[in-house]
């Protein structure tokens, strides 16, 4: 039985074009990157991504060879392999020499190129992202049976799941974001390097922390992320505030809407129990903006608060003057969810008739 080939339709026309200069100056080239990922999930688990992620480059050219090749580069991560090659219209298109690590602290490392491809998969983090696909053929590099995985539902890391752990602490919040964005079980030996790791998270640096959390939120059901946080342990360590969250109050928060991160922050830590203030110092100690953290205080601080009647316009009108442009945000996270419509139903009317 032939090997399943990758869809080579679903390249960008721009990121043949680059692999296609690399060939032809005689260096090995793969794409690798998230976009592999998404199609592969497509596949496998009959999922449709709503945004399928970027095709990045993996190849044996140095950096300075890839920088020699293409007119327009720029060297965003050059110390690790990584120039970015603008196509015509200006988009970046990462290229990365293969690598492996030499020194890590779990935050910075510390890389070699001349390796192979083989040995460049073998540093990813999970099975899911260490596949590459030939450019010209479709066929797929698997080393570590991530088409398995995908197929059990399984997440997995590559290798021994602590040591990749220690290479990089962020790899404990990408692992509970996969596993909830794309509803997979996280397989024993990598949860209990997950859960051994969460004390270990300290020195990541607090905007790497928020943008995982962010897109944690950012996924269909919130609370299966949050709950993935909560049981391993991680929440507590970052989110000292959300401890009190209960394991009861977490599918409520899939009914708030619209599905805003900053709001579903909001909304977990009112459920918790923070007050205005606590919550709006916990955003700004994740390096929420100051925008944003002042929304999260308005938003608990409102939660706090008793909603008018919708039948009481005098209520609702002296409501929305207190609360005014957090008052829709408030409406949103606020329970029971079928009190919503007719309180925004008389927010609109009050609004209607100044």
């Amino acid at each position: 039985m032939a090997e399943p080939r990758f869809p080579l339709a679903r390249i960008p026309a721009e990121v043949s074009a680059i692999a296609e200069r690399l060939k032809g100056a005689g260096h090995e080239v793969w794409y690798v990157g998230g976009a592999v990922r998404d199609v592969l999930v497509e596949q496998t688990r009959g999922r449709t991504s709503a945004r399928v992620g970027d095709f990045d480059i993996a190849t044996s050219a140095r950096p300075e060879q890839v920088q020699a090749l293409f007119p327009r580069t720029v060297p965003v991560g050059i110390e690790h392999g990584t120039v970015a090659v603008l196509d015509r219209s200006g988009a970046a298109h990462e290229v990365t020499t293969f690598r492996r690590d030499v020194k890590t602290d779990g935050r910075h490392a510390v890389v070699e190129f001349g390796v192979s491809l083989e040995a460049d998969l073998a540093r990813r983090d999970f099975t899911i992202n260490a596949v590459a696909v030939e450019p010209w053929t479709g066929e797929l590099k698997d080393p570590f049976g991530a088409r398995a995985d995908l197929a059990r539902g399984v997440l997995r890391a590559v290798g021994e799941a602590a040591t990749r752990f220690r290479e990089d602490r962020l790899r404990v919040l990408r692992g509970l974001r996969f596993a909830a964005a794309l509803d997979l079980e996280i397989e024993p030996a990598t949860w209990a390097a997950i859960r051994a790791s969460a004390g270990e998270l300290d020195h990541l640096s607090r905007e790497r922390v928020r943008e995982e959390w962010l897109k944690t939120l950012a996924t269909s059901a919130p609370s299966r992320g949050i709950g993935l946080w909560q049981r391993s342990g991680v929440l507590g360590e970052v989110w000292p505030e959300l401890r009190g969250l209960s394991e009861a109050a977490l599918p409520h928060l899939d009914d708030v809407g619209p599905r805003d991160p900053v709001l579903l922050t909001a909304a977990a830590l009112h459920r918790s129990g923070a007050s205005a203030d606590a919550a709006g110092s916990a955003a700004l100690r994740l390096r929420f903006s100051n925008k944003d953290a002042e929304r999260v205080a308005a938003i608990v601080a409102g939660l706090g608060a008793p909603l008018p009647e919708p039948a009481d316009a005098r209520g609702v009108r002296r409501w929305l003057a207190r609360h005014r442009s957090h008052a829709r945000d408030v409406v949103a996270a606020a329970e029971p969810a079928q009190r919503r419509a007719a309180l925004l139903a008389a927010m609109d009317a009050v609004l209607a008739a100044r």
